[in-house]
């Protein structure tokens, strides 16, 4: 099973939707990907940070309190003790590098649940560049913690008080950026969506997950997993899990998407379940719009997943019937969160609790013999204080 990525279509899925004031930003991008990062000291350099700096590999845990409970044998892919909390750190020192190789002074990004603001202000400071980070006022209030993170790394932290006040407005106000700075600027593009080459550059820093866990489980198990779980916003965490499986069908790919108050409520954002083709943010992709066309507002509990697109690859290893997308809600999202942190003593993020959610809710499907691996995406030190409002009202 191959995608055509050479100019970046998965399938039907993907390309290149910009006005033409951000071409010459993404047409300098994709040639310094492509040049740069097949050289050997780009990729050598790359490894040393991702394991001197960034702390990889990361375990794969069996979680055998948990694994009772589910009835067969869960593993857990520990992004969450990656260096800033999450599998963002992956990605941010990729692009930065990249950003570096080509002389580049600032970088920019957007943010929703925060990990990708904080990790991208991390390299930022590593490497001696400016930053700005946009970031949703909703997403500000629930996710203040890691505003006061960025912040303390030197980012410039700008709140966006437009549309839904989330993740895709964010990503709006960093592009209107870009386009006005592009010539000394990076944009460090947080997930697998947006135009070409953005989808195809953080997939392929993100691969370094599925990468150490097939070579892991076939160190611990001494077989490939029966299904591979994580979840799904724009979708990079996912992705960088399934992407070096790809050529396994044996083994299953479930993507979970965030239901909110329900799929028939209206308040969710589960773009590959109740979505259906259009563009956002400069690619041809499944996107939750409303019978005009219009982007419609999306809901979740978590921040990283209040998102109305999706990655385009997702979109066509959907299309294919190489993945299978799901989603489940606030509150089953939130009873995962409490469980696992009660059987294994580890307090996931609200975004991984979504995975974690479905294989409670579908424990019975599992055969005693099963392997899972489940993408533990990022900690949930981040997620302790809404959890705790949410709970209080309620």
């Amino acid at each position: 099973m191959r995608a055509k990525t050479a100019k970046g279509r998965f399938g039907r899925f993907g390309g290149c939707f910009v006005p033409e004031t951000l071409m010459p930003a993404l047409t300098e991008l994709a040639r310094a990907y492509y040049r740069f990062s097949r050289q050997k000291d780009f990729k050598e350099e790359l490894a040393s940070l991702l394991r001197r700096y960034a702390g990889r590999p990361t375990p794969l845990f069996l979680a055998e309190r948990f694994s009772r409970f589910i009835g067969c044998e869960v593993y857990l892919k520990r992004e969450d003790l990656a260096f800033t909390g999450a599998h963002k750190i992956n990605n941010t020192l990729g692009q930065a590098l990249l950003a570096r190789w080509c002389h580049k002074k600032r970088l920019i990004a957007e943010t929703g649940a925060g990990q990708h603001g904080v990790a991208t202000a991390t390299v930022a400071a590593l490497f001696g560049m400016k930053c700005s980070i946009y970031m949703g006022e909703l997403d500000w209030q629930r996710q203040h913690l890691n505003v006061v993170r960025m912040k303390l790394l030197g980012a410039e932290v700008i709140p966006v008080r437009s549309g839904s006040k989330t993740l895709k407005d964010a990503i709006n106000e960093t592009m209107r950026d870009w386009i006005a700075s592009f010539p000394y600027t990076h944009y460090v593009f947080g997930t697998v969506a947006g135009p070409h080459p953005y989808p195809l550059i953080v997939r392929n820093f993100q691969a370094v997950i599925g990468r150490e866990a097939k070579r892991q489980i076939l160190e611990q198990a001494g077989r490939l997993p029966d299904y591979l779980v994580a979840c799904v916003g724009g979708g990079s965490n996912s992705l960088g899990l399934f992407h070096p499986f790809r050529r396994h069908r044996e083994v299953r790919f479930i993507g979970v998407e965030a239901a909110g108050r329900g799929l028939a409520s209206g308040f969710h954002a589960a773009t590959l379940c109740r979505g259906r083709p259009g563009v956002l943010h400069g690619s041809f992709s499944y996107v939750l719009q409303d019978k005009n066309g219009q982007i419609a507002s999306t809901h979740s509990v978590s921040a990283g997943l209040d998102y109305p697109g999706v990655g385009p690859e997702h979109s066509y290893y959907r299309e294919i019937g190489r993945a299978s997308y799901t989603a489940v809600t606030d509150s089953e999202a939130l009873r995962a969160f409490h469980l696992l942190c009660e059987k294994e003593g580890i307090i996931p993020a609200l975004e991984s609790a979504h995975a974690l959610a479905w294989v409670i809710k579908n424990r019975r499907r599992f055969r005693k013999r099963d392997i899972v691996i489940v993408n533990l995406s990022g900690r949930g030190d981040k997620d302790v204080a809404e959890v705790a409002k949410i709970e209080g009202k309620e």
